[in-house]
């Protein structure tokens, strides 16, 4: 009989797997993001259909282009799940391959006084930066691209194989700019990081429910719980022989107490 694995013995073995991968987007994404799932706890893509339509969760999933003159492109996602995210990929590289180097010392004085280089962006760069920047504009184009009856997806994803992933969102689904989520501090995720129970749970959430991590949502339930409670407060209250006037001088005060605190017109706590 098979032993259960240690979770956290699956996590390090995971990112001692990737994080020496480099330099091979093509050949590296598809697997790296289906052990990610596995890790994650989430379902793998489905295989792709000949019938786009039902591609709502795949590899390589077809877009196509209008460009406006009668003619059209097709171009592929890396990964696609309808109603969740568009993902793009790529592998920056954590040192400059000698062959590279080599070729760059042999150029003209011209193509160094240009930037102009070939292969793959070195992380922490300006180059691998832009490269970064780059696939996320690919991406918002691929959403773009998408079906209207398939709607906008809430997240925008853009992962550097082995390294990093980050997140951004459009939680009305408007397709009007895209932000850095949870915030510009914390939007990309590292490789160590999913070490953090918070943030694998915050990657399968992208995953399964997306909408769920909307914090206008959030605020709505807690609100909707909140008027619950108070209105058994009231019963328990009145059903104890206070005066009703009174009970709701009462609670308007909690609630004002309440609000002062989350605005720190009063000190928190």
């Amino acid at each position: 009989m098979k032993q259960p694995q240690d979770p956290a013995a699956v996590i390090d073995a995971f990112i001692h797997r990737w994080e020496s991968s480099g330099a091979a987007e093509r050949a590296n994404y598809a697997l790296f993001l289906t052990q990610l799932c596995d890790l994650l706890g989430v379902p793998q893509p489905e295989p792709t259909t000949p019938d786009t339509s039902k591609n709502a969760y795949v590899f390589e999933r077809d877009v196509t282009f209008d460009q406006g003159d009668g003619t059209s492109t097709t171009g592929r996602i890396d990964l696609y799940k309808r109603g969740c995210f568009v993902l793009e990929a790529k592998q920056g590289s954590d040192q400059e391959r000698a062959e590279e180097k080599a070729e760059r010392a042999l150029a003209p004085p011209s193509a160094k006084k240009a930037g102009k280089k070939k292969g793959t962006a070195v992380r922490g760069t300006k180059g691998w930066d832009d490269a970064m920047v780059s696939a996320r504009g690919q991406a918002e184009a691929y959403a773009k691209a998408l079906p209207a009856s398939e709607g906008w997806p809430p997240f925008l994803i853009v992962v550097d194989v082995g390294h990093s992933i980050e997140l951004y969102t459009e939680f009305t689904r408007s397709g009007k700019a895209y932000v850095m989520f949870p915030d510009p501090q914390s939007f990309r995720i590292k490789l160590e990081d999913l070490r953090d129970e918070k943030i694998r749970a915050r990657l399968a959430t992208v995953w399964t429910d997306p909408l769920s991590l909307d914090p206008s949502r959030r605020s709505a339930k807690v609100t909707r719980e909140l008027a619950q409670r108070l209105a058994e407060l009231a019963k328990l209250l009145e059903k104890a022989g206070h005066d009703p006037a009174a009970v709701a001088k009462f609670l308007m005060r909690c609630l004002f107490t309440m609000f002062a605190e989350d605005v720190e017109l009063i000190p928190r706590g």
